[in-house]
């Protein structure tokens, strides 16, 4: 038996004021798009906001249905959007803010662990990691180096 360490590195920022300019617009942009968000089931809000390497900002906001649970999230709208609008260009980061009409959302919240394999696929694909910038409506906010860092031992295409 062999015994392997995974682990993982983030930076931890107070609030939005301490990001730089370029991760403070995408996130604020995440904020805003989270807003129009359809989740009148669940009442939590989510934002997306990706930066491509052509400096398009793709934005999406997660998407509920009355047949619950075949609404979509944001982060998936958005990648899918970016997919389709721009193939072939690369993601250069993510920004994602969360929100509830229930309860304040103190803590960054990270992306679903769907939304985690989606988002892995095209960063393996695009052979270049990029950074996930996440936050909750208020508090601290978490930027990890890449998107595969928060998914260790990741499923892909070199499985099928």
């Amino acid at each position: 038996m062999k015994k392997i360490e995974v682990s993982a590195s983030a930076e931890i920022y107070k609030d939005v004021s301490e990001l730089s300019s370029e991760d403070k617009m995408l996130m604020e942009k995440a904020i805003e798009i989270r807003k129009t968000a359809y989740a009148p089931y669940s009442k939590f809000n989510v934002g997306a906001a990706l930066l491509l390497e052509n400096n398009e900002v793709v934005l999406g906001n997660n998407q509920e249905s009355a047949a619950y649970p075949s609404g979509m999230c944001a982060e998936r709208v958005a990648i899918w959007k970016a997919g389709s609008s721009f193939p072939g260009i690369k993601i250069k980061k993510l920004a994602i803010s969360a929100s509830s009409s229930i309860t304040k959302v103190d803590k960054p919240v990270g992306p679903c662990g769907a939304c985690r394999q989606t988002l892995s696929e095209y960063e393996i694909n695009q052979k270049q990691p990029f950074p996930v910038i996440f936050m909750g409506e208020v508090g601290e906010i978490v930027k990890t180096e890449s998107l595969l860092s928060l998914l260790p031992f990741s499923f892909d295409s070199s499985y099928l």
